[in-house]
């Protein structure tokens, strides 16, 4: 539970305690303590010791803080900067804690705040669906339970059982769009719409069905205009304009792990036509188009990152390997899949020679070497670590999982996928 120590962080730890009592449940309170205010440390304090009266008391709960060390760059948004790396530092201390759920005390006007922002920012689709009420990343499942909650339910529920928590006094300063949102705008808008927080947090919900149908029509169209080697531009051109400004973020966000800048998706869906050979600047490198394919180069100095020995795969996500240059891609499937248990300890490895691959169940395993070329996976495809666990290859990239692993019907499972972060 991330736990601020304010009002509405407050309300939910103590409901979430209630819940749990005689579970079985230990819950955990994540305190991150951002640094930018005079009253960091007595705040850190305060939901410290708030903890410990609840554990005296029989509940059981643990408290962990996690203080951050930097501070935003000269011109970066506050609120962004606080935002960025408060979820990292929830993320860290989660998984430090072998926590694969955090529970979050966004509700009903939070989501219709955040709706309002997104919309004069001028944000698309994507930006009005404003927050998930469950979403899965990196491994870590992040719920917000109350998100259709109404503010007066939570404020009810603070008194009535008289729970003490913290005001930060930033949020009464208005240079915050939020709080400019929240004491300016918010108070004449419920005068004159009443339901304004009902139907804006609606129009959210249709926002984000609307975002899940064009990630599914993306994924459709990637399967036409992507390639390892890149985007094929003569497929891609033949969509309608707006199906290739939905694949080409999707091929974006594939690439880097995040979306893509709408100044850049705009220029490239004017350049790329009329273009031949050009290039445009991409985090950490450059799209290159060449022989009517875009891809990504990374820098060398990007991609000269330690390779990562070892991963912990608890649930389906996108793990980020920098060092090997991609992203292992984890989804849960029904049948054909690896055993979840079998991804909680993996070990990555480069191909050394003599690595045996059964590509089929009854069929005899071979080199990879053989294999490769058996299912004429090109070189560039052949890129990526080597995933084994306990011992037993279980993933290569370009031919996938080895027979071997293959679940029993019944069992929770997944199956596996190398994105490579630079197509060649």
């Amino acid at each position: 539970m991330a736990y601020s120590g304010g009002r509405d962080s407050t309300a939910l730890l103590h409901a979430t305690l209630k819940a749990a009592s005689g579970q079985g449940i230990v819950v955990l309170a994540l305190h991150v303590n951002h640094g930018l205010s005079e009253h960091a440390d007595e705040w850190q304090q305060h939901c410290q010791q708030q903890c410990e009266r609840w554990a005296r008391r029989g509940l059981a709960i643990e408290f962990a803080a996690l203080r951050l060390a930097g501070r935003p760059a000269k011109g970066e948004s506050i609120e962004a900067w606080a935002r960025q790396q408060r979820y990292r530092a929830l993320r860290q201390m989660a998984s430090e804690h072998s926590a694969a759920l955090v529970l979050l005390a966004h509700h009903r006007r939070d989501q219709a705040e955040t709706l309002l922002l997104q919309a004069l920012r001028g944000a698309g689709v994507a930006g009005l669906a404003a927050m998930p009420q469950i979403v899965e990343r990196d491994g870590i499942t992040w719920m917000r339970p109350w998100l259709d909650v109404p503010r007066e339910r939570i404020d009810a529920y603070v008194r009535r059982h008289r729970l003490a928590h913290i005001d930060d006094d930033s949020n009464e300063d208005t240079r915050f769009a939020r709080n400019r949102i929240r004491h300016r705008v918010w108070p004449a808008l419920i005068e004159a719409f009443p339901q304004a927080e009902a139907t804006l947090a609606d129009s959210a919900r249709w926002a984000q069905e609307a975002t899940a149908c064009l990630n599914e029509l993306a994924q459709l169209d990637l399967a036409v205009v992507g390639a390892p080697s890149g985007l094929k531009l003569k497929a891609w051109s033949q969509l309608s304009a707006a199906r290739r400004s939905n694949v080409l973020r999707a091929w974006l966000r594939e690439c880097t792990g995040h979306a893509a800048p709408a100044s850049l998706v705009t220029r490239l869906m004017t350049e790329l036509p009329r273009t031949i050979g050009g290039s445009w600047p991409l985090a950490e490198g450059r799209l290159m188009q060449h022989r009517g394919v875009l891809k990504r180069v990374v820098d060398k100095a990007s991609a000269a990152a330690p390779r990562e020995a070892t991963l912990s795969v608890r649930r389906a996500a996108v793990h980020a390997l920098p060092g090997w240059g991609g992203r292992l891609q984890v989804t849960r499937v029904k049948d054909g899949g690896v055993p979840i248990a079998w991804l909680a300890h993996l070990e990555l490895r480069q191909r050394e020679g003599g690595e045996q691959f059964q590509a089929g169940i009854g069929r005899p395993p071979r080199s990879l070497k053989k294999q490769f070329q058996a299912a004429a996976v090109p070189a560039w495809e052949r890129d990526g670590p080597l995933i084994y666990s306990g011992g037993q290859l279980v993933f290569v990239p370009g031919l996938g999982l080895d027979a071997r692993v293959i679940a029993l019907p019944g069992q929770a499972q997944a199956t596996l996928r190398w994105l490579p972060l630079t197509p060649r």
